[in-house]
């Protein structure tokens, strides 16, 4: 369906907006397509060389830029245009390819704008090293003493760490020393208290043996002369026979 309206002076169906600006989405493509193969390829070249060669890539993005603003453009003109579709379903099937264009030209914009900053990330590495450069073959010795100050800082702080780690070991060994001597020391003094309880218990036993000997012995004593008490009243009751 042909929808015909005034544009930019001249007279523009719908059909011929959507055709231009899938024109500009191929070559906007194609165009973002050479410039990546080009990062690619010439990444390694330009950061090994340590300054920027002859990169066209700054007028390609503004090229580009151009237009994906121009698709843009279409896009309002097309969603402008829509309204005038009196049928439903014509409109909804224009609105669906509007929609299309629309999201590829954002997609191609988001592809753009990830490209240029990749871009100019490269680049500020060409100028740093190149700068390096520049500084080395200046003044060669100021680098080279940087170098070392680097070179020293580095194997300071490797002393240091080995000396943190031998006297964190030699602490380890000495405080394991110190736990086994306190084991040591506390199964001393466990068995010195067991020999002192079974002394003291053998001294309980002794004594109780001599007490019970002393009282056998008064025992013994005390029968005896209750005996010979016995035999005395007796011999005095026998009467006497002449």
């Amino acid at each position: 369906m042909a929808m015909s309206v005034e544009v930019a002076g001249g007279g523009v169906t719908l059909s011929e907006l959507y055709q231009s600006s899938r024109r500009l989405l191929l070559k906007t493509r194609d165009g973002l397509e050479r410039l990546e193969r080009f990062e690619y390829t010439s990444s390694s070249s330009v950061l090994s060389l340590g300054a920027a060669v002859n990169d066209p890539s700054e007028k390609a993005v503004e090229d580009l830029r151009k237009d994906i603003s121009q698709i843009q453009l279409l896009c309002s003109e097309m969603e402008r245009l829509l309204h005038s579709i009196p049928a439903k379903s014509q409109r909804d099937l224009w609105k669906r390819k509007v929609e299309q264009v629309a999201e590829e030209v954002d997609s191609l914009k988001d592809s753009l704008d990830k490209y240029n900053l990749r871009h100019q990330r490269r680049m500020q590495e060409v100028r740093e090293r190149t700068e390096l450069l520049g500084r080395a073959s200046g003044d060669s010795s100021h680098v080279l003493r940087i170098f070392d100050d680097e070179a020293q800082a580095t194997q300071s702080a490797r002393s240091s760490s080995r000396m943190l780690e031998e006297t964190l070991a030699t602490g380890t060994a000495i405080l394991s020393k110190y736990s086994e001597q306190r084991d040591r020391l506390k199964r001393a003094q466990r068995k010195a208290l067991d020999v002192l309880n079974t002394v003291g218990l053998s001294n309980s036993v002794d004594k109780m043996i001599v007490l019970d000997n002393r009282l056998n012995h008064q025992d013994e004593l005390l029968v005896k002369e209750l005996n010979f008490e016995r035999i005395e009243e007796k011999s005095t009751q026998i009467p006497f026979r002449s």
